[in-house]
């Protein structure tokens, strides 16, 4: 037998950033596809615009601004563009989303450094910057138009959680809500589809399953309380189908980047986006709290992870 010893690492594996990302962007089409349905061709057209311009404003950054000349394009900025246009509304300006985007990977990614170094997830920053910037846009939402034309009338209403927050009940069924037959942001209607993504993730083994599992059980134990002493806040299956829950809790909180490394560490995470989205959702003005909740605890995630690191082996404690 011949042994032949080399450098660390010596556990190596054939995955590169640009797989993950290919991966990320199969798992979001079911979505996309379905936001082609409900919204138009336009909600479509905005995922194709964020992919490619952001793959081009991040080849700019990197090739002008920071003057990386080995820099190759890896499907990142793509999947940042893509999310963007699945968390804003119909209604946007493709100007106005660009603005979005370019604020996205110029502030909330690179200015930290770039890929794996950034603080907060790039789309939901950029998200947070258009809600403050443009509310009128960010907050018109269009009944589904139920068709794959490109040129289809539009029709404005309110979003389900919107509605609940108005009047106290809603007249919107667990179906509806399920398939994506409602109003809200270009990707997050569709429950289904967003599963059938999610799906395609764990198979691939891309997906951290703690973070949605604890997001969405705390969601579901809280807003029980909730309906219990106030049954106008909705019933428990309510609040995990509407609004933006599911697209945050399985595409936006998993992030590998802004969320925590250990076990124990995603645990906390998820329950923490579950407590601050149903505070939101019941004390606060604005009907929905994922991305702002999702948001804060991204900023707490190099506490939680130096908090839940596991001991080395063979540590004694001091």
């Amino acid at each position: 037998m011949k042994l032949i010893t080399g450098n660390a690492p010596h556990l190596r594996s054939t995955d590169t950033t640009s797989r993950v990302m290919l991966d990320v962007i199969i798992a979001l089409l079911p979505a996309l596809i379905g936001a082609w349905y409900f919204f138009g061709f336009y909600a479509f057209f905005l995922a194709i615009l964020g992919a490619f311009f952001g793959e081009l404003f991040e080849l700019f950054i990197m090739k002008v601004l920071r003057k990386d000349k080995n820099f190759v394009p890896n499907g990142s900025a793509a999947v940042t563009g893509i999310l963007l246009a699945m968390n804003v509304s119909p209604a946007t300006s493709w100007w106005v989303f660009l603005l979005g985007l370019v604020f996205a990977l110029g502030v909330a990614k690179h200015a930290f450094g770039g890929l794996g170094m950034n603080i907060f997830n790039p789309a939901l920053a950029g998200r947070a910057f258009l809600l403050v910037s443009f509310p009128v846009q960010m907050t018109t939402w269009y009944k589904p138009t139920l068709s794959f034309s490109k040129w289809v009338d539009v029709q404005t209403t309110a979003t389900p959680l919107a509605v609940l927050k108005e009047t106290g009940s809603v007249n919107v069924s667990y179906w509806d809500l399920f398939i994506g037959n409602r109003a809200g942001s270009i990707g997050e209607t569709s429950v289904l589809l967003l599963l059938i993504g999610f799906a395609y993730l764990v198979a691939r083994k891309r997906i951290k399953l703690m973070i949605p599992i604890f997001y969405i059980g705390t969601v579901f134990v809280m807003s029980s309380f909730f309906y219990f002493a106030n049954p106008t806040f909705g019933t428990p299956l309510f609040h995990i189908l509407s609004g933006g829950l599911m697209l945050g809790a399985l595409f936006m909180a998993t992030d590998m980047v802004t969320s925590p490394m250990t076990i124990k560490g995603q645990a906390i995470f998820g329950i923490g986006a579950g407590v601050m989205t149903l505070l939101i959702r019941y004390f606060a003005g604005y009907p929905e709290g994922v991305s702002l909740s999702i948001l804060l605890m991204n900023a707490f995630v190099p506490l939680i992870d130096r908090y839940t690191q596991p001991r080395i082996f063979g540590e004694v404690k001091s």
